[in-house]
């Protein structure tokens, strides 16, 4: 039986298959730790801001507002169109994983039986190339899928949106029409899938506040003000960031040659 365990190559092209995914995963998670060490000139990318949000609390219309109101572009969902017309991939099946929980079946077992199965590792890699190319052009808002553990700290805002249980439940059953007990599990598998995410590839706690430049309750605050709050936060982000970059040529300029 072992034999033909082993000699069996539909058996080798899955452990095969399941090698790459985890080069892939690792080149990604290196990466990320390549950006928190390495200090780069900030020349190397465009103005962006990061946010990241639990499910229900508004993050993706307040990402839309914040673009508007700046002028720039926002990265949500069209992340997975960039994925698929640049990498060639089915955009019906990104859906399956984008911030969504990994499954082992699904990401080794299915591919071998549908080529049209996108396995997390492999959607992964090429979002996060498609993430920092958004970034280096600048002017985009991008909204999730841990793309400010992508780029190294300082570069841009980053921004986490939250609001309490309650709340989210009752946006969410007003928007999508669930009962309370659907709202409820839509937003845990969301959350779920989210967290297991950013862990998976970038070794990080999405829902640690420290890792972010501002956190806004929309709760408390509500959707337009809390964008209105976003685009003052990078107004001094701005300010702080001209004044860094003045006060270093200074001393260039002053430094005994």
């Amino acid at each position: 039986m072992r034999e033909l365990i082993h000699e069996d190559p539909r058996i080798s092209a899955v452990a095969e298959r399941q090698m790459r995914a985890w080069s892939l995963a690792q080149e990604v998670a290196g990466s990320t730790s390549s950006a928190c060490r390495v200090d780069r000139p900030h020349g190397q990318f465009g103005d962006f801001i990061s946010l990241s949000r639990e499910a229900g609390a508004g993050g993706g219309e307040i990402g839309e507002a914040v673009a508007r109101r700046l002028g720039w572009e926002v990265l949500d969902k069209g992340l997975l169109d960039c994925v698929a017309q640049g990498a060639r991939l089915p955009r019906a099946m990104l859906d399956q994983v984008d911030e969504t929980q990994s499954n082992w079946a699904y990401d080794v077992v299915g591919p071998w039986l549908d080529r049209r199965i996108v396995p997390h590792e492999k959607y992964m890699v090429h979002a996060a190339r498609a993430v920092l190319a958004a970034a280096r052009r600048g002017n985009v808002v991008i909204v999730g899928r841990g793309c400010h553990f992508l780029v190294p700290p300082g570069q841009g805002l980053a921004v986490r949106v939250i609001a309490s249980e309650k709340y989210r439940v009752r946006r969410v059953m007003e928007k999508f029409q669930l009962s309370e007990s659907q709202a409820r599990q839509y937003i845990a598998t969301l959350d779920r899938g989210r967290k297991e995410f950013v862990a998976r590839f970038f070794h990080r706690d999405v829902t640690d506040p420290h890792w972010y430049d501002l956190v806004i309750n929309t709760e408390f605050l509500g959707l337009e003000a809390a964008a209105d709050l976003v685009v003052t936060a990078w107004r001094q982000f701005e300010a702080r960031r001209a004044a860094q970059v003045s006060s270093r040529s200074s001393l260039e300029t002053i430094k005994p040659r």
